[in-house]
């Protein structure tokens, strides 16, 4: 039985949960780990079109806000009621956001979190369920889903505290604001090309 078999069978503390996510790193498994909502995730590892449309968001944010930084995959504590850890595929946020921090990282200071969904199972429930709620708890101002499997760009917006006011859905090839703090229009044309 694998660590993550043996683990995930038991509901676990988050000093347990740091250390599995040390162990993956250390013996260099494929695995994203998160625990939401007292819950252990496995993420997918992003496949080549994943990569490419956060390449494409990261130039628009560089072009758009160059005073900000669209950082990839850093570990985020989420959550205010229980400990959680979530790995956003990227985090808007100030350049040096996460100087002196560890792999979680508080979410002060951070302005968007982003994901694009993965070909997995959780996928539903993860992406479009527990991050929107974690995210909105720790009062994230923005949440990008780019979704491709329904192939639409989710905007939520407004937190407070338990949820996201307002979500804003546009399907790709639609502009969509990303309201403020962020304040970037999203040409999502491009996206059709890597939805697949």
């Amino acid at each position: 039985m694998s660590l993550v078999e043996e683990r995930s069978a038991v509901v676990m503390s988050q000093d347990d949960f740091e250390e599995m996510a040390r162990h993956a790193i250390r013996t260099n498994e494929a695995l994203r780990l998160e625990f939401i909502g007292g819950q252990l995730g496995v993420k997918a590892v992003p496949d080549g079109n994943h990569g490419r449309i956060i390449q494409w968001l990261t130039r628009v944010c560089m072009q758009s806000r160059p005073d900000l930084w669209l950082h990839g995959a850093q570990g985020l504590r989420v959550e205010t009621y229980r400990q959680g850890n979530a790995r956003p595929d990227a985090s808007l946020a100030d350049s040096d956001q996460f100087v002196d921090q560890g792999e979680w990282a508080p979410t002060d200071g951070v302005l968007m979190a982003v994901e694009v969904t993965s070909r997995d199972r959780d996928t539903n429930q993860r992406d479009r369920v527990d991050k929107p709620r974690a995210y909105a708890e720790t009062g994230i101002p923005v949440y990008l889903l780019i979704d491709r499997d329904t192939g639409e760009v989710k905007v939520h917006s407004q937190p407070d505290g338990v949820r996201y006011e307002q979500v804003t859905t546009v399907p790709f090839g639609k502009t969509v604001t990303l309201p403020e703090p962020v304040g970037i229009e999203l040409e999502t044309e491009p996206l059709k090309e890597w939805a697949r």
